[in-house]
């Protein structure tokens, strides 16, 4: 036995003022303790929390950004 962990290691990035991007599948655990699983291969979490389908985003954070750059 090697002692280190075979599983998979789940890559997250860091997009600055979007999303952070998670490679999936993943099961995500909210505050309230319900699951939401994704399947898709890249699932885009929301940072904002202003979207409509939260945890993953919408986009909404591109409104926001260009409201404040004007």
């Amino acid at each position: 036995m090697s002692g280190r962990d075979e599983r998979p290691v789940t890559r997250l990035r860091l997009t600055g003022s979007g999303p952070v991007l998670v490679d999936g599948p993943v099961e995500i655990v909210l505050p309230d303790g319900r699951s939401v699983r994704a399947d898709r291969p890249v699932i885009a979490l929301c940072t904002c929390r202003r979207s409509r389908h939260y945890p993953f985003c919408d986009t909404t954070h591109r409104t926001r950004n260009e409201t404040a750059d004007d």
